[in-house]
């Protein structure tokens, strides 16, 4: 086999990156399904809130990274679970070891004092207006990488945030959106205002949704390229490791971490790899570092066939940096009125 060097230098990722992360089953194994689930929530304590396997070495690996190569890393959470349950979430968070710049959670005691019993599970207008008033406060040169889970509506959401920023869509389709979406009129009309006072510019880079309802990949095809469904954060990593966001000893520290805490086997993972792969969201030259790399440190299956030679895999490395990264790909136009009842028949 000849690898033929590229001698082009890889891009670096933006000096300023904005890390945005749904807390509710996509850093949290969450439980509100009910309205008894949701009473029960602020009594909850630290010690007995679970963090989705792998998300943890995830952000640590993100923040150190970035830190590392000298550039301005901020990560925020924005919750769906009410404010009373602050002070556990944020113990939960140093017990994990997680540092973070920003958090929000929703004032849902306050829907069901007023009997707003709908807002309870209307997340779109109250994470849309949350991004955008955080968004103001960012630098205007950041990018932004975001999150969330398939459990409801993060997708929609994300992918608005992405395009009001962008100028990709008009405040009256925005309007037709939430509408249909059934948002409450105050917070339309909110949104539309922060949408029309916003910087815009293409600021969010990727969309990941960590699969927690195991909802099928093709569900999400309407929503273009720039959103990556994965069903474990392993498959997550190693797209941010393609991206320039992660080194391959933080891949092999989230692959250790499910191996070691959630009854992951070395061919699970190698499943998933090839399953992230065989969707395009990895180039055939990361899938071959990530999977050498793991395979040396006893993480993924060796090869069954003897004789490859260590040399070999030093200059499929060598190879592999010198190749430019994948800039993200010119994100697809979204029909976000068919995409809307498409999503909304699926739920």
């Amino acid at each position: 086999m000849v690898l033929r060097r590229d001698k082009r230098r890889a891009p670096e990722p933006p000096r300023v990156i904005v890390f945005r992360w749904d807390l509710d089953k996509t850093y949290l194994k969450s439980e509100f399904e009910s309205l008894r689930e949701l009473v029960r929530i602020p009594f909850e304590k630290p010690e007995d809130k679970i963090a989705v396997p792998g998300v943890v070495p995830l952000i640590r690996g993100l923040r150190e990274v970035a830190t590392h190569a000298g550039r301005d890393v901020r990560v925020y959470f924005i919750s769906a679970s009410p404010p009373q349950i602050a002070k556990a979430i944020k113990e939960k968070l140093a017990l994990d070891g997680i540092e973070y710049d920003g958090i929000v959670f929703k004032n849902q005691l306050q829907h069901l004092v007023r009997g707003k019993f709908r807002n309870l599970r209307e997340q779109v207008g109250y994470k849309l207006t949350e991004l955008l008033k955080s968004r103001a406060e960012m630098p205007p040169e950041s990018t932004e990488i975001l999150f969330g889970d398939d459990w409801e509506s993060d997708p929609i959401i994300y992918s608005l945030y992405a395009d009001v920023l962008a100028n990709r869509l008009a405040t009256d389709e925005l309007d037709d959106v939430l509408d249909t979406i059934g948002v409450d009129p105050k917070l339309i009309v909110q949104a539309k205002e922060l949408a029309a006072a916003a910087r815009h510019a293409d600021v969010v880079a990727r969309i990941y949704i960590n699969l927690e309802r195991r909802t099928p990949p093709t569900h999400f095809r309407l929503f273009g390229t720039r959103l990556v469904p994965t069903y474990n954060y392993f498959q997550t990593a190693v797209c941010l490791y393609q991206d320039g966001h992660l080194t391959l000893p933080a891949v092999a520290h989230v692959a250790d971490n499910l191996i070691n805490t959630s009854g992951y086997t070395p061919e699970r993972l190698a499943n998933s790899l090839a399953d992230i792969a065989r969707r395009d969201h990895l180039t055939e030259a990361s899938a071959i570092a990530v999977r050498e790399y793991l395979r040396a440190r006893g993480l993924l299956p060796r090869r069954r066939l003897a004789g490859v030679r260590a040399s070999l895999w030093q200059r499929v490395l060598r190879w592999v940096r010198s190749k430019p990264a994948t800039s993200p790909a010119l994100h697809d136009t979204i029909n976000y009125q068919t995409l809307v009842a498409e999503w909304r028949g699926t739920r």
